[in-house]
C-alpha cells in the first residue's frame, strides 16, 4: 500500500487537470463540437504558419545577397540578418553602434531594476530613473572620453524608441500628479485653469501636438527657448501622457473614502504629508490597472514620431526594405518589429498583473 502511495500521489494532478478541461470544453455534446472545430482550425493555422516562418524559411544569406531568397515558398528571414543593424541602431553612425546598444541595455535595465519591490521607495526610484536616464543620454550624445558627438538627429531604431518612451514617461507621470492635485485644489481659479489644460490636451489627437512641438513652436519662441527638436517633441510627448494619467490620477483619489483626509487632518498632519503617505499611495494602487493600460498605450504611440522626421524603429523597418534588393521583403520586416513591441508590451502588461496579484487588487 505504501508502495503504491506516490504514484496515486502523482496521478491526482493529472486527473485534477484532466477534469477542468474536460469540465471546461467536453461537458455537453455541443461544447465538444465547438471544442474539436476551434482545436482544428488552430492546429491548420499553426501548420502553415510554421511551415512558412520556420520549415521552408530561408535564415541567412551567405553571399549577403537576395538571390537566395528567390522563389522560395517560405519566409526570407535573411532580410533580418543582413538589415537588423539599421532596425536596431537607425543611422547611428555603425562605428559608434556599441554606444547606442549599451544605452538600450542601460535604459531596459532600470525599467527591469525598477520593478524590483526594493526600489519601491519616491527617493530610490527618481535616483535609479534619473541615473539610468542620464547615462543613456550621455552614451548616445557622446563628445567626451574620446566618443564623437552624435546629433539626436542621427539616432534612430529601437534605441530611439526606449529613448523616446523612457522620456515621456519620466517626464510626464511628476506632470500628472501635479495636474491631479491641481485639479482638485480648493482655489477655484487654479483647479479650472488645470481642468482646461487637460481637457484641451485630451481633445487633440497626439499628431497635432507632435507637430506643432517640432514644427510650429520653432516660429514662436525666441531662440534661447528652442533647443534641440527632440526635447521639444519629448515634452509634448510627456504632456499627453500626463493628461491622461492626470485623470486617472484624479479617478483613484476620487475613489477613497473622504473619511481618511479628515482624520488625517484631525492628526495635525500638514498637505504633503497627507498627499504624499496617505492619498497618492492608495491613489496609484487603485489606478494601477488603468495605469498600465496607458504606459502600453504610450509605448506603441512612440511610432507617430515618423511623421516629424524622426528614425523610429518602424521607420527603421521601412528603411531595412526600402532598398531594391529587399524590397519584396517587407511583410517579414514587419513580423520582426512586431516582435519587438509585442516583447515589450507584453512583459508589461505581465508586470501589471503580477502587481495587482502582489497588492491584492483585482482578479487572480
Amino acid at each position: 500500500m505504501n508502495a503504491s502511495s506516490p504514484a496515486i500521489t502523482a496521478s491526482r494532478p493529472v486527473d485534477g487537470l484532466w477534469s477542468r478541461i474536460r469540465k471546461r470544453y467536453f461537458k455537453t455534446p455541443l461544447n465538444v463540437i465547438i471544442s474539436l472545430v476551434g482545436a482544428a482550425f488552430l492546429l491548420t493555422i499553426a501548420y502553415h504558419v510554421l511551415g512558412w516562418a520556420v520549415v521552408k524559411a530561408v535564415w541567412i544569406s551567405p553571399d549577403g545577397t537576395s538571390q537566395v531568397c528567390r522563389n522560395i515558398e517560405g519566409a526570407c528571414w535573411a532580410v533580418i540578418q543582413q538589415r537588423w543593424r539599421i532596425i536596431i541602431f537607425g543611422l547611428f553612425p555603425y562605428d559608434e553602434q556599441w554606444r547606442s546598444s549599451l544605452a538600450c541595455f542601460v535604459m531596459v535595465a532600470t525599467m527591469f531594476l525598477s520593478c524590483v519591490p526594493w526600489f519601491w521607495k519616491p527617493l530610490r526610484l527618481s535616483i535609479l530613473w534619473c541615473g539610468g536616464f542620464t547615462v543613456f543620454y550621455l552614451l548616445m550624445r557622446g563628445g567626451f572620453l574620446g566618443m564623437s558627438e552624435v546629433q539626436p538627429a542621427q539616432w534612430g531604431g529601437l534605441t530611439l524608441t526606449v529613448f523616446l518612451y523612457a522620456a515621456g514617461v519620466l517626464i510626464g507621470m511628476p506632470m500628472a500628479i501635479s495636474l491631479a492635485l491641481l485639479r482638485r485644489s480648493e482655489l477655484p481659479l487654479i483647479a479650472r485653469a488645470s481642468g482646461i489644460l487637460i481637457d484641451s490636451v485630451r481633445s487633440l489627437p497626439l499628431v497635432s501636438i507632435l507637430f506643432t512641438a517640432a514644427l510650429v513652436f520653432p516660429f514662436l519662441l525666441p531662440d534661447w527657448l528652442q533647443g534641440d527638436k527632440i526635447w521639444r517633441v519629448i515634452i509634448g510627448f510627456a504632456l499627453f501622457f500626463a493628461a491622461y494619467q492626470a485623470e486617472i490620477l484624479r479617478s483613484g483619489i476620487q475613489s477613497l473614502p473622504g473619511g481618511q483626509e479628515e482624520a488625517a487632518k484631525a492628526l495635525g498632519l500638514t498637505y504633503w504629508q497627507r498627499t504624499s503617505r496617505i492619498i497618492l499611495p492608495q491613489a496609484f494602487r487603485r489606478a494601477l490597472p488603468p495605469t498600465i493600460n496607458q504606459l502600453v498605450i504610450t509605448f506603441k504611440e512612440t511610432s507617430l514620431i515618423v511623421i516629424i522626421g524622426f528614425f523610429e524603429i518602424l521607420a527603421s523597418g521601412h528603411a531595412a526594405y526600402g532598398t531594391g534588393e529587399w524590397a519584396f521583403a517587407y511583410f517579414e520586416v514587419y513580423v520582426f518589429v512586431g516582435l519587438i513591441y509585442f516583447i515589450f508590451v507584453f512583459s508589461l502588461s505581465r508586470y501589471g498583473a503580477y502587481l495587482e496579484r502582489r497588492l491584492n487588487f483585482g482578479p487572480h
